[in-house]
This record gives C-alpha cells, structure tokens and sequence, in this order.
C-alpha cells in the first residue's frame, strides 16, 4: 500500500480509502462480516475509511465504531453531513444548527471522541457558507474534529469557500470528495485544478463508475433485474441510446486491461490514482471478495502509453454519464430560479 499526504493537513493516507456506504441494511446486513472486512483493510495497509451519517441511516457508522475498537489510533477516520436524518424540519443541511446535533450524533455511533475529516456531503444554497465554515472551525477548536472539508462542491463553490474562509478569518475546506472513474473525467476541467491550486487533499469516490468498470458488466449479457442495474436501469440499459457510448468505451477499456495483463477494475482504480490531484481512492467493497479484488491493483501505476491509450478511448474532461445522481444544483432542479415571474416576461 502506498500512501499520501491529505493536501496540507499534515495527515498521511493510504492511496486507498475504505468507503462503508454498502455496509449496513443497504448493502451487507451482517455486521460481523462487515467487520471482518474492515480488519482486512487494515491489515492490508489502509489506513483511511470513510463513512457517513445518511449510511443506512446511521448504521453504517455503528459497523465502523465497533469494528474499530482497539485499532482506533492507527486509522484516519472520515465521516459526513448534510443529507436528512429522520423525519421532521431542521433534520439536515449545513446549518449551524444541524452540524452541532449531528457530530454529537456521529461521534456516540462511532464510539469514539473525535472524526479526524469532517466532511460537508453536499452543498446547501439555504445556508451561507460563512456559517458553515465558523461552525466546523469552532468544532475543530473544541477537539470535536481534526480537520474538515467537502463532498461533490462545484469547483466555483469550492472558490467561494476559500475566499469565505479568509473573510471570517477561519480554517477552509482542506480536502474534496468529487466522483471520478475512467468513464467521468469531468472534474479533471475544473475541480482538480482548484483543489491543487489550494492544496487541498482530493478523496475521489465511484472508480468504478457505479459497477459499469466492475468486469462483470457487457452490452450483451448486462441484466437488469439485479444488483446495480435493477437499481439504475437508465445508467446500464444498452436499448437508451445514451449508453452506446458507455459500452463502446467499456468493450476497449477491457481491451486495454487484458493487453496489460490485469482487470478492468485493477484498471479502472490505477487510473483515478494518475493524476497529481488525487490524494486517495475510495474503494467500497460489500463484500471480501470485492475488497481482494480492489487490493489486487494496490501498487499498479500506470505508464505514459497506457495512460495516452485511455484518452483516446475517452478524452481528458468528458464525462460519460453524469455521476452524481444524489444531488443536483437547485439551479437546475428549482425551475422558478431560472424563470422570470410571468407577469414581468408579459411587460417586457
């Protein structure tokens, strides 16, 4: 296992991150073999896992807790908020409010007295960012949490965040948690670049582009009754036109891993690992079978031709598909914040 400094935190991680969205009733229900499965992470070398509130609505965070007793000290340990925990008003976002009650929250689930990341899932365009930014400070200072930073921000809001920092005098965001694989580069236009220009750590999550890099995936056998593709038919579907290009790009990916000798996956991981930007690859088995399949490829790295033959197949910048299917800008969702009212459309 290799390992990286998290931006300019001072922290070393592991180039891989154990990502536990699948452990829980979500993914794998049985918390011993989730355990199990964390152990073996460790004893390979990693040394990084990320978790999240919203994880099976919180028990996500309890498989981690527990299973990190005794071996707390040797692991960085990430967790996140924003999404709605529970019904009700004020259950969620990036309020000052809601931060405050929901660390108390992860920390009593995590059995544990400080999270060295805190991550802020998602953006919320309902709080300014200063109050955000001044409350993660304060729980820093309180020995609450080590350090902090985001998930899935647009690259102008990752700058607002940095500018809103300096104003109030407070830490800023010092990792990204963005979605990149071989079939969604879009980040490499804007969100890398930004995060090297402020030295933040870079925690890249969906390598395998939501199972379509898994290996087990083709235009002709896909089945969309189970797994990944019974739950994102639009994503895996060869008869929506859209995908074409998806499976094009997949039958010469695997083309390409089979000349080298290695997996799709194998491939698909040592990719998100080339660029300068990324400090760490989320990996999110769900079960220890997935887990050995990602170790495999730990120390693969990519050569100058390899890596000229996958821009190719698909160019630096372009994205496939649109990879974060959990959120969207209210921009775009709100349809009033991108119309006139009529009355005004009418007088002019």
């Amino acid at each position: 296992m290799r390992y990286r400094a998290l931006g300019r935190t001072g922290i070393e991680v592991s180039t891989y991150c154990l990502g536990t969205m699948m452990f829980g009733t979500v993914g794998n229900p049985d918390h011993d073999d989730c355990a199990r499965i964390i152990h073996h992470a460790l004893d390979h070398g990693v040394n990084f896992v990320d978790t999240a509130d919203m994880y099976s609505a919180g028990e996500s965070e309890t498989i981690v807790g527990k299973a990190l007793h005794g071996r707390r000290d040797d692991v960085i340990l990430a967790t996140k908020v924003h999404f709605p925990m529970g019904e009700g008003r004020n259950r969620g976002g990036n309020s000052r409010r809601w931060i405050l009650t929901a660390v108390e929250d992860s920390l009593r689930r995590l059995d544990t007295d400080r999270i060295d990341l805190y991550q802020i899932h998602r953006p919320d365009h309902t709080t300014d960012i200063e109050e955000t930014l001044a409350t993660l400070d304060d729980l820093v200072r309180a020995g609450k949490i080590r350090t902090y930073g985001c998930s899935t921000f647009p690259a102008e809001e990752l700058v607002e965040a940095h500018h809103a920092a300096a104003r109030r005098a407070v830490s800023r965001f010092r990792t990204e948690q963005p979605p990149y694989s071989l079939l969604a580069r879009g980040i490499e236009t804007d969100i890398l670049p930004v995060a090297q220009r402020y030295g933040m750590g870079v925690l890249v999550w969906s390598p395998l582009a939501s199972g379509f890099l898994s290996g087990r995936v083709n235009r002709d056998t896909v089945d969309l009754t189970t797994g990944r593709a019974a739950l994102t038919p639009h994503r895996f579907d060869p008869a929506i036109p859209a995908n074409a290009a998806k499976y094009d790009a997949l039958e010469q990916l695997t083309a390409l891993a089979a000349d080298l000798g290695r997996t799709l996956p194998e491939l698909a991981l040592a990719f998100t690992q080339a660029h300068p930007a990324v400090t760490s690859t989320i990996i999110g088995p769900r079960t220890m079978a997935h887990l050995d399949t990602a170790l495999k490829g730990a120390e693969l790295a990519l050569d100058d031709a390899t890596l000229d033959r996958i821009d190719e197949i698909v160019p630096p910048g372009v994205n496939l598909y649109r990879p974060d299917g959990a959120w969207r800008p209210p921009a775009l969702t709100d349809s009033t914040l991108r119309r006139r009212p009529h009355a005004d459309r009418a007088a002019a």
